[in-house]
C-alpha cells in the first residue's frame, strides 16, 4: 500500500493490480490498511471495482461505501465509470449525489481527487 499527502491529508491509495473489491469483507481490510496507515481518505482504483459495484440493486456500493463512512474515512473511486453511469440512472444520480457530499467521491484521475480534497480542507 502507498501513501501520500494531498492537502494536509494522508490518502491511501489502493493498488491498480489485484482482486476486484467484492463485499463488504473487502471494505473491511481496506479501512484497517487506512487505520495502519493512519490515513484519513482511500483512494480506490475504479478497475478494481466488483462489476456488481455499479449495479446499485446488489447493494455492494451502499454496504462499501458506508463502512467507509462508518469508520470515519473519506474514500474515493478514482477512473472512469462514465459507462457505467451512462447505462443507469440510478448510478448516475448516486455519484452525483455523492460528489456534491464530503465523505464520499467518484473522480476521473489523482488529480481531480487534488482538487476534491483541496475543497474540504
Amino acid at each position: 500500500m502507498e501513501t501520500t499527502q494531498i492537502a494536509g491529508h494522508r490518502v491511501l491509495l489502493w493498488p491498480q493490480d489485484g482482486q476486484p473489491l467484492a463485499s463488504g469483507r473487502d471494505a473491511s481490510d481496506i479501512i484497517g490498511d487506512a487505520f495502519s496507515a493512519q490515513a484519513q481518505i482511500v483512494a480506490i482504483p475504479a478497475a478494481r471495482l466488483s462489476p456488481d459495484f455499479l449495479r446499485l440493486s446488489t447493494g455492494l456500493a451502499g454496504e462499501v461505501l458506508q463502512k467507509f463512512v462508518n469508520y470515519g474515512l473519506r474514500v474515493a473511486i478514482v477512473g472512469d465509470v462514465s459507462a457505467a453511469a451512462a447505462a443507469s440512472a440510478p448510478l448516475r444520480d448516486f455519484i452525483g449525489e455523492s460528489n456534491r457530499g464530503r465523505h464520499v467521491w467518484f473522480v476521473p484521475d489523482l488529480a481531480a481527487l487534488e482538487a476534491k480534497i483541496a475543497e474540504i480542507a
